[in-house]
């Protein structure tokens, strides 16, 4: 079995839509790179489960569908964030973005701000 997520033609349809942006695509765009710069102000003590699932979500919407070979076993860390974005393979761009803008208005709501 291969042990990568997906190859990078496949990640295409990921983005397909943002390649000809509209304008409710531009405001998603605008809406997601504002709720990147507020989960940058989220609490540095914030549940791991959560980091790496906005992770895996900014990975998603960024770039598509995980197209890197998963990690050794010696690098627990990478192996978890290699998990968290390729969990969300075949997730379009766009419902990355939505999902990621509103999981960080909920962690904003229950951990608060730095």
């Amino acid at each position: 079995t291969s042990r990568r997520c997906a190859t990078e033609t496949n990640s295409s349809h990921a983005s397909s839509s943002l390649a000809h942006p509209t304008k409710a695509n531009m405001a998603l765009k605008e809406d997601f790179e504002k709720a990147a710069e507020e989960a940058k102000t989220l609490p540095a003590d914030l549940p791991n489960e959560e980091k790496l699932a906005l992770y895996g979500l900014f990975k998603q919407a960024t770039v598509g569908d995980c197209n890197t070979s998963k990690p050794n076993i010696f690098d627990p860390k990478g192996r978890a964030k290699w998990d968290a974005w390729n969990g969300q393979q075949g997730k379009s761009s766009e419902d990355a973005m939505k999902e990621y803008i509103a999981k960080v208005a909920d962690l904003k709501a229950e951990y608060g701000t730095a």
